[in-house]
C-alpha cells in the first residue's frame, strides 16, 4: 500500500518586502509597500505587516494603497532582478527536506513529505505528524537564517 501524500504549502509571506529589507536594513519596522512609487500606477506586489492593518493588501492598486497607507509608508518599485536569487536560496533549503517540491510561484512551494518521516524522526517525537511538524519548523528557521 502506498503512503498518502503529506503536502505542505510553503508560502514566503511578505517575500518581496523581506528581500527589500535585506537590501536596505533601514526599512525594518517601517510600513513598506512594494509595487510602485506612491500615488503612481501599478499594483501592490507585497505589503509589510506594519501597513496591513490600514487595509493595504497585495493586488490592490498603488493609487488606492497610497490613499490609505499611514504617513511614512515607504513605496518601492522593487528590485525584481534580486528576487529570483533569494527565491533560489529558499528553494535550495526546501529541496533538502523532500525530493518532491513544486514551485507554484517565486514565493510559494508545495512540498510532499510522504515517506520522509523516517528521515527526520527523533526519539522524542510522539508520532509521524509531530516529526513532520518539527521538520517544517526547522525548514522555516533555515530559510529565515
Amino acid at each position: 500500500m502506498r503512503a498518502a501524500p503529506r503536502i505542505c504549502c510553503f508560502d514566503l509571506d511578505t517575500f518581496f518586502v523581506s528581500v527589500e529589507r535585506l537590501l536596505d536594513p533601514s526599512l525594518r519596522g517601517k510600513p513598506v509597500v512594494v509595487g510602485g512609487h506612491k500615488g503612481g500606477r501599478g499594483v501592490v506586489v507585497s505589503a509589510s505587516y506594519e501597513v496591513r492593518p490600514h487595509g493595504v493588501r497585495s493586488g490592490m492598486s498603488i493609487k488606492e494603497a497610497s490613499d490609505i497607507a499611514p504617513p511614512g509608508t515607504v513605496f518601492l518599485p522593487g528590485h525584481h532582478d534580486e528576487y529570483a536569487k533569494y527565491s533560489r536560496a529558499a528553494r535550495d533549503v526546501v529541496d533538502r527536506y523532500s525530493p518532491i517540491v513544486v514551485a507554484a510561484s517565486i514565493d510559494e512551494h508545495y512540498i510532499d513529505f510522504r515517506g520522509c518521516e523516517a528521515l527526520f524522526r527523533n526519539a522524542s517525537d510522539p508520532d509521524d505528524d509531530a516529526t513532520i511538524l518539527r521538520a517544517t519548523r526547522e525548514m522555516i528557521a533555515a530559510v529565515d537564517a
